[in-house]
């Protein structure tokens, strides 16, 4: 597979002509790209006109007219902002291909066929019988013949799944690297290297070393790049899979997992733009890898049509800043906190009482007793009949919040049979007038209203989760759900949210906070916003100006908070799951609620779980994808790091995952893995096995190793060490520049870097039982350089190897 994707051509005739074939090339590439963006300017003054022409319509006062118009400045505003969106690499790629099969033309204007023709190629000769340019958007000239065909669209596919192997029509395949509207090169891959191949009757020129090759040697920086000029077969099959059901998709690291699921969003906004534009849902593990790739969707034109969140974000509200220590994030992220939440959340209502309420207040607790005065006597409801009547109104399968209206019709109740009114009146309609009057009457005495607030108050999960910091209060609902330990645990660690539960959150208190919305529910808010008759009259939205939505833009703070919220937790059409093994089983109960009717692409690798018990969140996967149909893949190239880097990683997989095999390098530099000590007072430094010493602590050592590695390449290096010593890391690290990014280790997931210095390995690995997993991650993050520096732990030999990276 490696050599498949990775493909080198000899050098030709044509290549030795160096950089005077290059140079010829690039002007060859340059008029076209010129002719395209002439035809770019003609596209974006038609689409002025349609906005202009749009606007006049609003004169005429039908409602027809009127929604025509809207929906026109819409479609004609899209396509105006896609147009004049600046693009790295506009036009990337082209295809020389031999004559098709069949002469059918696609809605592009490229002939559909994949195989050659039977007489296309004779005696190890061929024509080239048509070339097509690959970009991130397709143009069509003034005849609507293709310019550019859109990377996604099925003509463009031969241009990523064409292989030595199997060529198909592809005899050579170009990516054209361009800045804006300069070309400043070209790389070719030839194909079909046996045949003899003719462009316009002049032998068919092939120049570089590879495409692929080139796109690996480009320095990283903090963004992740699209992959779109570079994606190679098999994740080519991935990004086009159909989107139906459930895809899954494994690979271990370099293999470019993020990337594909990332394209493969944009390719369903292509395919189906009406089904999925706003509905595709990105779930990343954390707030660095949404920083890092979050640019490459609007590179690929998709700005705005795809949601990337982080998993400690998909809450509104509520934003993970916090870490938990890793015995406590085994207990939050439990599948046994399900349950362990609904038994808080119905407890909650006997130790919260109604916030600023007068019998809350007075009580300094719940109150335990009910005074009304009812046919001008007192009536009263004890502390027994109460509980009863809790207990009674608990006894439904609603929401604690959408139960409250069942309680009050309960309290009710009794009050009416302790005051005598079911015995007062024989006749049944004078009975049933006269509860109607007395459920109106109690109902607006300040004292009822008042104890209902304080006995059964509207909880917040924010509030519940704070009453859960009580160790002994806890102790009572997690009673053969936790051991003793771990309440203990669990208690110590939610104190940090205060009495009012606004404290800082970590991720797994975000998927809590989740499950509480969904057991407490939200009580229902009257509507105050009547339907707009020209919606029943067009079944259109009306799409409005940023003048009207500011003359009009009456809702008050909290309807537009409300709205926010239901958005928040609206159901996708599509969900994306990138690093899914980390997902704890809450986790995916709280991603499965989004995405209850959605399609999903779900992608991750075991060998790469942070998570400890795989089995049970294998079981909370399984619910929340339901019993949908499953299309499996696997990606086995990694294209990320070089051979002599992901060796070194493969024997920390040997130890983490038995049995499990490595992806496979697809490059290999030269550049064997560095090693340093530093013990208390001196260091040792060996280069694959070699060299001196220098005197220094760690800190000193990791700062004087990431220097060595700024001075050795031109894009980033990611310093990596155990979760403990993020701040101590950068200390260290202060004042050597923004090109260093120091990192914990669970913060590396996804990320990649050109060089990479790993910290105490043996730090790593002993932070939690998935630790040899996560410092299987650290590894692999290099493209270029990787430098690890063992600590007091490591147990170094002489050439300073850790004992966890030797044979």
């Amino acid at each position: 597979m490696a050599a498949q994707n990775a493909t080198h051509t000899a050098p030709t005739a044509a290549t030795r002509d160096g950089d005077g074939l290059r140079d010829r090339e690039i002007r060859i590439e340059q008029r076209h790209l010129d002719r395209v963006y002439r035809r770019l300017e003609e596209k974006i003054h038609e689409a002025e006109f349609l906005m202009d022409d749009a606007a006049k319509r609003g004169q005429v006062g039908t409602p027809g007219a009127l929604a025509e118009r809207d929906a026109q400045v819409f479609r004609a505003g899209v396509h105006l902002n896609r147009l004049n969106s600046e693009f790295e690499d506009f036009l990337f790629g082209r295809v020389d291909l031999l004559l098709g099969k069949d002469g059918e033309r696609g809605p592009d204007g490229a002939y559909t066929s994949v195989e050659p023709a039977d007489d296309a190629v004779r005696e190890n000769r061929a024509e080239i019988a048509e070339t097509l340019h690959i970009g991130r958007l397709g143009v069509l000239d003034a005849d609507y013949a293709p310019l550019v065909i859109d990377w996604r669209a099925p003509a463009a596919a031969p241009f990523y799944r064409s292989t030595p192997v199997a060529p198909g029509r592809v005899v050579r395949r170009r990516v054209i690297r361009s800045k804006g509207r300069r070309v400043l090169g070209v790389e070719d891959d030839l194909l079909r290297p046996e045949l003899t191949a003719t462009l316009d009757g002049a032998p068919l020129p092939v120049v570089g070393d590879g495409a692929l090759m080139a796109a690996l040697g480009q320095a990283r920086s903090h963004t992740m790049r699209d992959i779109v000029a570079s994606i190679q077969a098999e994740q080519d099959l991935v990004i086009r899979a159909p989107a139906a059901s459930v895809t899954e998709v494994e690979g271990g690291p370099g293999t470019g997992k993020t990337a594909v699921a990332l394209h493969r969003a944009a390719y369903l906004l292509y395919q189906d733009r009406r089904r999925y534009a706003g509905g595709i849902l990105v779930v990343s593990p954390t707030p660095l890898l949404v920083a890092y790739t979050e640019g490459v969707l609007p590179s690929l034109g998709e700005e705005g049509q795809v949601a990337i969140r982080a998993v400690g974000s998909l809450v509104d509200g509520a934003e993970a800043t916090e870490y938990d220590e890793p015995a406590v994030a085994r207990i939050k992220g439990s599948a046994r906190m399900a349950k362990l939440l609904r038994r808080a959340a119905r407890g909650a209502l006997e130790t919260l009482p109604g916030g600023g309420t007068a019998a809350g207040a007075a009580g300094g607790g719940v109150p335990d007793r009910l005074r009304v005065v009812a046919f001008g006597q007192r009536v009263e409801l004890d502390a027994d009949q109460l509980r009863r009547i809790r207990q009674t109104a608990l006894g439904g399968t609603a929401p604690v919040n959408l139960l409250r209206p069942r309680a009050r019709r309960l309290l009710l109740d009794a009050l009416w049979s302790r005051s005598g009114g079911d015995r007062r009146y024989s006749d049944p309609e004078l009975a049933a007038e006269a509860r109607a009057a007395f459920d109106e009457d109690i109902s607006t005495e300040t004292e009822f209203t008042d104890f209902l607030s304080a006995w059964w108050p509207e909880l917040t999960p924010r509030a519940v989760l704070a009453a859960m910091a009580d160790e002994k209060r806890l102790g009572r609902w997690a009673r053969r759900v936790l051991t003793p330990r771990e309440t203990r645990l669990l208690a110590r660690s939610l104190r940090r949210l205060g009495p009012g539960g606004h404290g800082p959150l970590s991720v797994h208190d975000v998927a809590l906070l989740d499950e509480l919305h969904t057991v407490l529910g939200a009580p229902a808010r009257p509507k105050r916003r009547q339907a707009d008759p020209l919606d029943q009259l067009t079944g259109l939205d009306e799409l409005t100006t940023y003048a009207e939505r500011l003359e009009g833009g009456r809702r008050s703070r909290e309807e537009r908070l409300e709205r926010l919220r239901d958005e928040a937790r609206t159901d996708y059409a599509h969900v994306i799951v990138d690093e899914a093994q980390d997902l704890t089983p809450m986790q995916w109960r709280m991603v499965g609620r989004r995405g209850r009717q959605a399609t999903w692409t779900v992608v991750g690798d075991p060998a790469q779980s942070s998570w400890s018990d795989p089995d049970e969140a294998a079981e909370a996967r399984a619910e929340a994808l339901g019993n949908r149909p499953r299309r499996r893949f696997t990606l086995t190239v990694n294209y990320r790091n070089p051979a002599e880097i992901a060796d070194l990683a493969s024997k920390v997989l040997a130890l983490a995952m038995p049995g499990m095999t490595a992806p496979e390098a697809v490059r290999s530099t030269g550049l064997v893995p560095r090693f340093a000590v530093a013990n208390d007072g001196h260091s040792a430094v060996a280069d694959g096995g070699a060299d001196g010493g220098a005197d220094g602590d760690l800190g000193d050592r990791v700062r004087a190793e990431a220097r060595r590695l700024l001075a050795d390449v031109d894009g980033t290096v990611g310093v990596v060490v155990a979760m403990g010593r993020r701040e101590q890391a950068r200390q260290w690290l202060a004042g050597l520049g923004d090109r260093v990014v120091p990192l914990g280790s669970l913060e590396a997931k996804g990320l990649e870097y050109d060089a990479t210095v790993v910290v105490s390995p043996a730090e790593i690995a002993d932070e939690s039982p998935a630790g040899l997993r996560v410092l299987y991650v650290a590894l692999t993050r290099a493209t270029q350089r990787l430098t690890v520096v063992s600590g007091e732990r490591d147990e170094p030999d002489a050439a300073g190897v850790p004992d966890l990276l030797r044979d």
